[in-house]
């Protein structure tokens, strides 16, 4: 018999160890993020651009620590990027030198040219997203939850083997950090797609098949196949 959908805040089988997870970024995806690890048992540091102290409110509902950005990385397992693009360069020099050994970070961002970021010439001139921001924090980068709805990262999240469980695409250069990442998918309630490197991290970039798809692994991997290394028109400057 087909297992049954579950969903809901639920720790998936299989539980994580209780990481430490730096998040920079508060708004929607941040700060779903921060539900679902606190949730899990992870210990969050959460940061965003205005300061610890507008984020009470979030830290008093999940138990996560609010930190200025220059220290969300401190001790860190996974440091979570989850900011305007336009953003990425105003990070705090030497914001990730206190993470742990071996560390993965997530990028989370999007280009959006017209309506937030402006023009970043090396993305128009087909830089993919995630390396640009690799670039500019001088680390590599696993690109994830960037497609999916906010509010589905609380609301949608399923134990492994659930018939039709939502799927993630994940990419990136760094294997180790890959597999850390794919592994706290799955753990968050989502099966995870390996989407191959940041070269082909275009894939999963506003206006391809798989931004905002809500679908499962042969659901994914059918819009990743179908995607067009070119840009839409809707989203370059």
């Amino acid at each position: 018999m087909a297992a049954t959908r579950q969903r809901g805040r639920g720790t998936p089988a299989g539980r994580g160890s209780g990481m430490r997870i730096g998040i920079i970024g508060a708004g929607n995806i941040g700060g779903q993020l921060t539900r679902r690890l606190t949730a899990l048992g992870h210990e969050v540091a959460l940061a965003n651009s205005r300061g610890p102290q507008t984020l009470s409110e979030l830290a008093a509902e999940t138990g996560a620590t609010p930190v200025e950005a220059a220290h969300a990385a401190d001790g860190a397992e996974v440091v979570v990027i989850t900011i305007p693009l336009k953003a990425v360069p105003d990070l705090p020099k030497g914001f990730l030198d206190g993470a742990a050994d071996g560390f993965a970070v997530i990028d989370t961002g999007n280009y959006y040219p017209r309506q937030r970021d402006g023009r970043i010439a090396e993305i128009e001139e087909g830089l993919t997203e995630s390396e640009w921001t690799a670039r500019q924090i001088g680390h590599p980068v696993i690109k994830a939850f960037n497609n999916i709805y906010a509010h589905l990262i609380t609301e949608q999240p399923a134990a492994p083997g659930t018939e039709g469980r939502y799927a993630l695409p994940v990419a990136g250069d760094d294997e180790e950090a890959k597999r850390l990442v794919l592994r706290l998918v799955d753990e968050i309630g989502f099966d995870a797609v390996d989407a191959g490197g940041l070269d082909e991290s275009w894939r999963q970039q506003p206006g391809s098949p798989v931004y905002g798809l809500s679908a499962d692994v042969a659901g994914v991997r059918a819009a990743l196949a179908e995607a067009s290394p070119e840009r839409p028109a809707d989203f370059r400057a």
